[in-house]
């Protein structure tokens, strides 16, 4: 690993140029390594596990942090605070649980011997307190799982705006957030104003991201797009130390919504050096003008009555005239003069001594008393024939 760094910085050490006159002394020339092996962490190394033999002698001084919580959460840490406190034995850490003030407070002891082990209890006692389940937070406490914290609650103005984002990162029956904790290898806790996120660096790094993308109303889909292109990707050997940029979708904004136009469009007048038109005439001015201003009180009131007078006059001969047209009769046609019958045309009088011979053989009206009784006989005759 020495070797490795003084050929590290031997690289990164700028070239001095050799001055006027002066010949460069012959060294030797460092060995080139290439920046992909130095870059790159091997398949599989693990950071090695921080013992009491790396501090047999502990820590000098006590340190504690304490945090509040919710009402809400107070049943489910009384249910599992003894886990907690069995959890933070294991590496020498008190925890005490406060119903009162509602506050859970983590202290070191003599026997700590990991500095680190009282961050880690501090973030364990943090996610308790903002709704992650005990199974879930207590992961916090091994080397290769960190957490983070988004606050999201003053990314947005509008609350309902808010609330719609918020619920576009979970997604419909929570499909978004299970496809970002599969994506990112991070448990992903959103209640309230927060976000809290469990799990390696590299993907807490993505969630971040995602989360703060979402709030600028940029829609979690096109991320997680990327995530899993990027995954395949990182699959192939090959690809593995190329730049993997025009593999990437480029994903632009668009602004749907066109800006709605004003009714009253306030046009800019064109500058005139000349000074406006006299301004309208006040009513002090009419008064002076009339003379009307130098009157009395009394004598002001009196003209007054008067003018109101004279329009309730004419409004009462509108009125009546108004009234009266109904009783105004309306104007008759002109007489129209019957035609003289033309005495050109003769008549026929033969024609007409014929219709009237005629009528009278036509049989109108009722039958005679004589037949009336002939019949009526002719029809008895009958009846007495059938029976």
């Amino acid at each position: 690993m020495a070797g490795a760094g003084e050929a590290l910085a031997a690289e990164r050490e700028p070239e001095q140029e050799p001055s006027a006159g002066r010949k460069r002394p012959n060294k030797k020339k460092a060995v080139k390594v290439d920046e992909s092996e130095l870059l790159t962490v091997p398949d599989g190394w693990k950071e090695p596990a921080f013992t009491r033999e790396d501090n047999p002698r502990g820590l000098l001084e006590e340190s504690s942090f304490a945090t509040l919580f919710p009402k809400y959460r107070e049943a489910y840490l009384k249910e599992c605070w003894p886990l907690v406190q069995k959890a933070l034995n294991e590496h020498f850490v008190n925890a005490t649980l406060d119903l009162i003030e509602g506050s859970m407070t983590v202290t070191t002891t003599k026997k700590t011997f990991d500095p680190y082990a009282i961050i880690r209890a501090r973030d364990l006692i943090k996610l308790l307190a903002r709704s992650v389940p005990f199974e879930q937070a207590v992961r916090i406490l091994q080397d290769d799982v960190a957490c983070d914290i988004i606050k999201i609650g003053s990314l947005v103005r509008k609350r309902e705006s808010f609330i719609k984002r918020r619920g576009r990162l979970l997604g419909p029956k929570g499909s978004t957030l299970k496809a970002l904790e599969l994506l990112t290898n991070c448990y992903i806790m959103v209640q309230g104003n927060t976000v809290s996120a469990l799990g390696p660096f590299s993907g807490l790094k993505e969630v971040r991201k995602v989360v703060l993308d979402t709030m600028k109303n940029i829609h979690p889909i096109y991320n997680i797009k990327t995530l899993m292109i990027k995954r395949e990707l990182s699959k192939d050997p090959e690809l593995r130390s190329q730049n993997w940029e025009r593999f990437l979708p480029k994903f632009k904004r668009k602004n749907l919504k066109k800006r709605k136009e004003p009714k009253k469009k306030n046009v800019k007048k064109e500058y005139t050096p000349f000074p406006p038109p006299a301004c309208r005439t006040l009513h002090i001015d009419k008064e002076l003008a009339s003379g009307e201003y130098f009157l009395k009180e009394s004598q002001k009131k009196r003209k007054r009555m008067e003018e109101i007078k004279a329009k309730q006059a004419d409004a009462l001969k509108k009125r009546q005239e108004e009234r009266n047209k109904a009783f105004i009769p309306p104007k008759e046609k002109p007489a129209v003069k019957a035609k003289k019958a033309s005495t050109e045309k003769k008549i026929d009088i033969e024609a007409i001594k014929e219709k009237v011979k005629n009528a009278k053989k036509k049989k109108l009206g009722a039958l005679p008393a004589e037949e009336v009784k002939l019949k009526m006989a002719a029809d008895e005759k009958k009846k007495k024939k059938k029976k």
